[in-house]
């Protein structure tokens, strides 16, 4: 029987229940723990809860469920122990340098990250990657939601005077979106100062972005999403060569779904840091590459 690839998840918010999940189904995982020292809730674990990793002994692989903006940190001090990575970094600007930088630690500690491992970037960007090659020229539109973007939600939660919020994105076409940000204020919070100090984050700056202010966000939370992505191209000397995909997804559960996938595929890597499509598509996938050829081919 094959040795079973033991991974950590790193955080057991949203995403984190749904790794946890997504390793225990796993046929050739198993899950080693969970780490998050600041867990409140009231459901059990479904395996070990610990303060660091390396209560847990021996662990193949971590699953960095945490804010976008602690990955850099956290994977940088995971991979220095010779653990592999994988995270779901989603601030589309800079990922292309964070992997770079990953590249280099992974390589000297001789393990594996793979960075922005998620649905978008990760696999959506897999698709924008097939859309090119079937049509060398043209414009490929992304349009995401109506939907939960967990992201946006976390970032708007780290603003000073926020209790708790929920940011929907809103399709308005061509690769545009509105951002519907609801926020619950903390005790004595200015709604004028927090609506100015989210407009101005990275992760809003570039878009429409609406602030209300509601009594409790929770009422409102729907963790749906969504994306549409359309072509509009040439192949070869052939114009007018339209392509579509599209999903209707529970945001957190198919991020983890990826994430579990991507650890897969890390173990079959060279040491470095990879962003997901320079991954052969067929190491996310469980199985013998002979078996899956013959049924997905």
């Amino acid at each position: 029987m094959t040795k079973k690839t033991k991974v950590a998840v790193i955080g057991y918010g949203n995403v984190g229940h749904y790794a946890a999940d997504a390793v225990l189904a796993a046929p050739d995982m198993e899950l080693a723990g969970i780490v998050e020292p600041a867990y409140r809730g009231n459901d059990s674990p479904p395996h070990q809860l610990v303060f660091a990793i390396e209560e847990l002994g021996p662990v193949d692989a971590a699953l960095l469920c945490i804010p976008t903006r602690a990955v850099p940190e956290v994977a940088a001090q995971l991979l220095a122990k010779g653990i592999n990575t994988i995270d779901g970094y989603d601030i589309h600007g800079q990922l292309a340098d964070l992997r770079l930088q990953l590249d280099t630690i992974a390589k000297t500690c001789g393990c594996v990250a793979i960075t922005s491992a998620g649905w978008d970037p990760g696999t959506d960007s897999m698709v924008r990657c097939m859309f090119e090659l079937m049509d060398s020229r043209g414009l490929t539109y992304t349009n995401f939601g109506p939907g939960m973007s967990l992201g946006h939600t976390v970032a708007a939660r780290s603003i000073p005077g926020v209790e708790n919020a929920l940011s929907m994105t809103i399709p308005t076409g061509t690769g545009l979106h509105r951002r519907m940000v609801y926020i619950q204020l903390r005790p004595g919070a200015d709604f004028e100062q927090v609506a100015a100090a989210i407009k101005q984050d990275c992760y809003f700056v570039k878009d429409e972005t609406i602030v209300s202010q509601v009594a409790d966000v929770e009422m409102l939370m729907d963790m749906g999403h969504g994306v549409n992505m359309e072509r509009k191209g040439v192949s070869g000397s052939t114009h007018n060569q339209l392509l579509s995909f599209g999903m209707k997804i529970n945001n957190p559960a198919l991020t983890a779904q990826v994430m579990a996938a991507a650890a897969r595929a890390a173990m079959k890597q060279k040491p470095g840091a990879y962003a997901m499509i320079q991954i052969p598509i067929i190491d996310y996938i469980y199985g013998e590459p002979d078996d899956i050829i013959r049924r997905l081919v």
